[in-house]
């Protein structure tokens, strides 16, 4: 059963320790499966908002008129994705995603690699 659980990036079973405790072993098995659920979903957030980032980014770079295709992606973009998924996806939260990546332009491999969760 650890092999069917166990991966390289969470490894509870392999860092359980039984106690004497039920409580307190209970407690360490949520607290520890929250931390590592916390950190994998960071980790996939990062990569989601960096390649939001390229993707406008890429698209931008291919109007005629760059700032203005730009601005009106994002005008559209921001309104078909709130539409469909809420609030998160306004002008302004597009507008970091694209400057995260343009900050960033190689964070995606480093984050794979010490994640070991990457998009394909």
């Amino acid at each position: 059963m650890n092999e069917l659980i166990k991966n390289e990036n969470n490894d509870i079973m392999g860092i359980y320790q039984k106690s004497e405790n039920i409580l307190n072993d209970v407690q360490n098995i949520i607290e520890t499966s929250q931390r590592q659920a916390y950190h994998a979903v960071d980790a996939i957030l990062v990569q989601r908002n960096w390649l939001i980032g390229y993707r406008i980014a890429e698209e931008g770079m291919n109007g005629s008129d760059r700032a203005e295709y730009g601005i009106n992606i994002i005008k559209m973009l921001s309104k078909e994705l709130t539409l469909k998924y809420g609030k998160g996806y306004d002008r302004s939260n597009l507008y970091h995603y694209l400057r995260f990546y343009k900050a960033f332009p190689e964070i995606i491999d480093t984050v794979c690699r010490q994640s070991h969760i990457c998009l394909s």
